[in-house]
């Protein structure tokens, strides 16, 4: 390709060049400027799925495993409300479930003495 091409393609895209919008379209560039914020755009996708998931396995940790699955939402969630979310409401209730995980597992523990969840008689 040419150095024409490439200067129209990336302003097809909507990348401004590092000459600026009036230069020549044979000027030399050094480097291609990124639009602001995109490295913050994976970094908030990362934090929604981090309280998602914390949601999800404090949700199944109710029912099993919640020795391993309550820690893990509560760190989750933790760690997804301080990269400032935007599932706020689904993080703070993998926190909650997460937490009603380890209250539970300590009733089972000090109810049983035992790790583990007893339907029988």
């Amino acid at each position: 390709m040419t150095l024409t091409a490439l200067t129209a393609l990336t302003r097809r895209s909507g990348v401004a060049d590092a000459a600026g919008p009036s230069a020549p379209a044979d000027a030399p560039q050094d480097h291609i400027r990124r639009p602001a914020g995109s490295g913050s755009v994976r970094s908030t996708r990362d934090a929604d799925a981090l309280a998602v998931a914390s949601f999800v396995l404090g949700l199944v940790g109710l029912l099993v495993m919640n020795i391993l699955l309550g820690p893990a939402a509560v760190v989750m969630a933790v760690i997804a409300l301080a990269r400032s979310t935007a599932r706020r409401g689904r993080a703070l209730l993998g926190l909650a479930l997460g937490i009603a995980d380890l209250v539970i597992l300590a009733f089972l523990v000090t109810g049983n003495g035992a790790v583990a969840w007893n339907f029988g008689g």
